[in-house]
Order: structure tokens, then C-alpha cells, then sequence
């Protein structure tokens, strides 16, 4: 590698660590899908000037967490400390789905769901046991 990029690797590896003020975990638990949206509240004076160009993304769509990293081009651990922040600030919420939106008494997630669920830990766990057999 050139002194040139060895540099350039060095300097946005050191911009990542200030960007998030040396922290590397988030407060929140968030995943990769975890969609977004823009709140009502704001972000502190001392955030890092990407929270606002999370902000603004948000504010036009829904956006999810690997989105945001990849449209700021930082990786996804300092946007997830970036987005626990804004989240702190209600500066971005994470949206109830209509899934599991209270629609009303005895409402639930929707058969769909339930099925992709269910299609999903199959996948992931073939020989498992849905329910205990009766002895």
C-alpha cells in the first residue's frame, strides 16, 4: 500500500473515532434492517454534522440503518452510535409497523407474518421440535 493511501486509511479510520466521540456500541439494540424516520425532536449542538444528513434522509423516506451507512459511506458501528443519539434526542423514531399496530381489541399480527415467521425458524432450525410431544 502507498504512504498516500495508507494515510487516507489512517485519517478516516481516526474522522470514525471522532465522529463518535470514541464510543463503538450503541444504547440502542439495533439491526441492520431497523427502518427509520425522522421525530420531533432535535439533535444536540455537539452532534457530528453526518446526524444531520441522517436527519435529512429521514425526513424525505423511511430509512434503514445499512442504508444510512452506506449513503454517509462510514461504517454501520458508528451509524448505529450516530442513530442511538438521534434516537436519544426523539430526533428519529424506529415506526410501529400496521403489523403490530394496535387496530384494536383481540388484534394481532397478521397470518402472513405468522407464516414467514414460522417459514423462517423452519429454515433456520430444520430439526427442531415445534411443540413437545405428550408423554
Amino acid at each position: 500500500m502507498s504512504t498516500y493511501g495508507r494515510a487516507a486509511e489512517e485519517s478516516a479510520f481516526v474522522r470514525t473515532y471522532t465522529l463518535t466521540r470514541g464510543r463503538t456500541k450503541p444504547r440502542h439494540l439495533l439491526g441492520l434492517e431497523t427502518v427509520l424516520e425522522a421525530g420531533s425532536g432535535r439533535p444536540g449542538p455537539t452532534q457530528a454534522e453526518e446526524c444531520e444528513e441522517i436527519l435529512a434522509l429521514c425526513r424525505k423516506r423511511r430509512r434503514s440503518v445499512v442504508e444510512l451507512a452506506g449513503r454517509l459511506g462510514r461504517p454501520v458501528t458508528a451509524v448505529k452510535v450516530l442513530v442511538s443519539d438521534l434516537l436519544d434526542a426523539d430526533a428519529l423514531v424506529v415506526p410501529l409497523t400496521q403489523s403490530y399496530a394496535d387496530t384494536g381489541a383481540g388484534s394481532g399480527p397478521s397470518t402472513q407474518l405468522l407464516a414467514a415467521l414460522s417459514a423462517g425458524l423452519k429454515r433456520k432450525w430444520p430439526d427442531a421440535v415445534a411443540y413437545p410431544q405428550a408423554g
